[in-house]
């Protein structure tokens, strides 16, 4: 096994980061502390401006000048392969720039959402009808919706409201939300998630993405539909890109 550790670029929240790493290591082959794998994540989110409010018009500096110069420090620690657990860091006008300034690089960033959907494919193959819940800024920008689409997916999102007054409210609120109380997520931002994922099921949908990596934070399933976490899928990816051999069987 080679040294190269596996990279996170953290902070978006900082909550999502740990997650992420903790489920690359529940998904690794491991008797031991020893038989684990080198792992670094950056958790600078002082530095990295809200996403949604940049995508909404905010005034900032593009987030993703700031995701790079993470990415850079990381490739200084002798990582080559990284993941960024935020979905709307993956809107074209921020990955686009992280890439410009990451030409010299030598860092291979892997992409969330696409990820997600291979994900889903091979844990629900004969899923047809897929909801998302996320940030505003990913369901208007309708990152998941393009690409289960594109994958030949009924697609089944929340109405303009339920996006809006529920599942956004539940993580941004500053009283309950989750980005305001992670750890414990409150009763109120856990039910207001759950009245989203009601509501996608009885749309129709079979699964829903979890398309905040903070999300996840609130529930992790439910007995009525399949709950796809893209931080499960990213921690997945990160270990097949850089340690096959060590990724546990998909369950």
């Amino acid at each position: 096994m080679s040294l190269a550790p596996i990279g996170i670029i953290g902070g978006m929240g900082p909550q999502a980061g740990l997650d992420l790493a903790q489920k690359v290591i529940a998904e690794t082959k491991a008797n031991n502390d020893q038989e684990h794998l080198p792992m670094v994540l950056l958790s600078y989110g002082h530095l990295i401006g809200d996403r949604s409010a940049f995508i909404f018009g905010d005034p900032i500096p593009n987030p993703g000048i700031a995701i790079a110069s993470v990415a850079h420090q990381l490739e200084q620690f002798g990582v080559q392969v990284a993941g960024i657990p935020c979905n709307s860091a993956h809107a074209p006008q921020i990955r686009t720039i992280m890439q410009d300034h990451l030409k010299h690089v030598n860092i291979k960033i892997l992409h969330l959402i696409q990820e997600t959907i291979d994900y889903l494919r091979q844990f629900t193959p004969n899923i047809t009808h897929v909801g998302c819940l996320s940030t505003l800024s990913v369901h208007r920008l309708e990152l998941y919706k393009s690409a289960l689409e594109e994958a030949n997916y009924t697609v089944v999102m929340p109405s303009e409201d339920v996006a809006e007054n529920l599942v956004h409210r539940a993580i941004f609120d500053h009283d309950f939300g989750i980005k305001a109380h992670s750890s414990p997520v409150t009763p109120k931002a856990k039910k207001m998630v759950l009245d989203a994922i009601d509501h996608c099921h009885q749309k129709g949908a079979q699964a829903i993405i979890l398309g905040c990596t903070e999300l996840p934070l609130a529930v992790s399933n439910t007995k009525d539909v399949y709950l796809i976490d893209p931080a499960r899928a990213l921690a997945r990816a990160l270990i097949r890109e850089t340690y096959p051999e060590k990724l546990n069987p998909l369950r």
